[in-house]
């Protein structure tokens, strides 16, 4: 089962604050009392180290208390910046090969479409609609609490068609320019450059499509995306599950920042950059 993180930091964050909150207003000023009082009643003659061990105990948190207040600032910043500037993801799957590998920890923007609330994703406020060719983090309609990446291959309103492996946007075929085929010795599957609005990237094929990339035709339903993996013939996305509903959108990915596959492994700075 998918650990639901927003939940569990927005809970934290509440907690904590809650707690800090409380003791200020009801026992904050308690302990102050106390220091004053033992202040007052404690002679020159008990020795200054007997006074100061004396006032602390007197002024002493509850270890809740100081958790509270020093987990709360880093808890709320953190919150703050995973939920509305950029939070970090790590890739799972070969879906979006050759663009974004296995273990690739990438940045995804917050803000880029729209600024939503931890947990409830209600968009307060509208800044950009997604286009096509960018690469979007989401929850497909089949498993709404994991998240997914694919690339934007349709946006509302949009007609795609496939077949044989080429998509067409509005009867538009994309453009694929072959790189290489892979294997050397015994192709199976080929590397080409797909141009979306003019934009390249780099997707991989298998030589004989297969069954999602036969034939399929779509129309892009109002406030809904149609997302296709890279790794064109091992992709679970819309041509299975259907599109994405506007409300599902988590952000936009738009750099590699590290590559670290396995635990044990070394962690890689080679692929750091950009994502098209």
């Amino acid at each position: 089962m998918d650990i639901n993180f927003p939940l569990v930091l927005v809970i934290a964050v509440a907690v904590s604050g809650v707690v800090w909150l409380i003791d200020a207003l009801f026992f904050a000023k308690a302990r102050q009392q106390r220091v004053a009082l033992v202040e007052s009643q404690m002679d020159d003659g008990a020795g200054a180290d007997a006074r100061q061990i004396a006032v602390e105990a007197a002024a002493a948190e509850p270890m809740l208390v100081e958790y509270s207040k020093s987990f709360f600032p880093v808890l709320a910043l953190v919150l703050i910046l995973r939920s509305f500037i950029a939070e970090p993801f790590q890739i799972p799957s070969g879906s979006m090969i050759p663009t974004l590998k296995v273990g690739d920890f990438i940045l995804v923007n917050k803000f880029t479409y729209g600024l939503r609330l931890p947990v409830l994703r209600t968009k307060v406020l509208d800044i950009n609609e997604p286009q096509r060719g960018e690469v979007m983090v989401f929850f497909p309609p089949h498993k709404p609490d994991t998240y997914f990446i694919k690339r934007i291959i349709g946006v509302p309103g949009d007609h795609i068609r496939i077949e044989n492996g080429a998509l067409s946007v509005n009867g538009k075929v994309l453009s694929q320019t072959t790189v290489a085929k892979l294997p050397v010795s015994r192709p199976s599957y080929e590397l080409a450059l797909e141009a979306i609005e003019g934009v390249e990237h780099q997707i991989q094929k298998d030589i004989y499509p297969g069954r999602l990339s036969r034939r399929g035709e779509w129309i892009v339903k109002e406030d809904h995306y149609f997302m296709v993996g890279d790794n064109r013939d091992n992709s679970d996305d819309s041509r299975r599950w259907g599109q994405v509903p506007k409300e599902n959108i988590v952000g936009k990915a738009f750099v590699v920042w590290m590559h670290w596959e396995k635990f044990l492994s070394i962690p890689s700075f080679d692929n750091v950059g950009s994502i098209q």
